[in-house]
């Protein structure tokens, strides 16, 4: 389980390229290395992966072709720089919502509004079937970050990011057709999910009057 609150921006420091499959190796941030073993989960981007390898800093992961194929990881070159997340543990503070690891798909930068005060960024969802899930003023995952959503379209919705976002993240340094990764919040998910199918079963029941007699 993740929070959303990025603890670290780490360089990728060599990859291992083989056929869809791929281990990439990560300098950690020295505050981040405490406690840290072979096995344990680290989000990176929002993707929970697990620990490989530990050579002093360096920290290896591996990558399947499923994470390779959802996610931006696959994108990343040596030099490029991950959020990183350790996972959470029981009576840590949740400062931003409850997160899984499991990226639902990825988002396009479409538009970067920026001002004195401002730091505003659109997005365009890879399934525009997953904008139902996207809500005025509900939770998103992006890139491991835990956001708020401000304006939602049909097909496109933004984030208002504040200087710290900025400083602490990758996102500061997106352009325009960057990919992101999108992790839904699940509790939004099954309310969303809950609220069809009920409609969808009322809609049948009014088609079909004699359903009901026969139940």
């Amino acid at each position: 389980m993740f929070t959303g609150i990025v603890q670290g921006t780490a360089p990728v420091v060599s990859i291992d390229e083989k056929t869809n499959f791929r281990t990439h190796t990560v300098q950690f941030p020295p505050e981040m290395l405490s406690g840290l073993v072979p096995g344990a989960s680290v989000a990176h981007n929002g993707c929970c992966l697990t620990v490989s390898a530990i050579e002093g800093a360096r920290v290896s992961f591996d990558l399947m072709k499923e994470t390779l194929r959802l996610t931006n990881l696959g994108n990343v070159n040596v030099g490029d720089s991950v959020n990183l997340e350790r996972a959470a543990r029981f009576g840590d503070e949740v400062g931003g919502h409850v997160m899984s690891g499991h990226i639902i798909c990825t988002a396009d930068i479409v538009k970067i509004l920026t001002s004195e005060n401002n730091h505003q960024i659109w997005f365009r969802m890879s399934d525009d079937a997953l904008m139902k899930y996207v809500l005025h003023k509900g939770f998103i995952g992006i890139d491991g970050i835990s956001l708020t959503i401000g304006e939602v379209t049909r097909s496109r919705f933004c984030v208002h990011l504040i200087p710290e976002t900025l400083n602490r993240t990758t996102l500061g340094q997106k352009r325009l057709g960057d990919r992101v990764n999108i992790e839904i919040d699940p509790q939004t998910q099954a309310i969303v999910d809950t609220v069809e199918r009920v409609l969808l079963n009322q809609s049948h029941r009014q088609q079909d009057p004699a359903t009901e007699a026969t139940e």
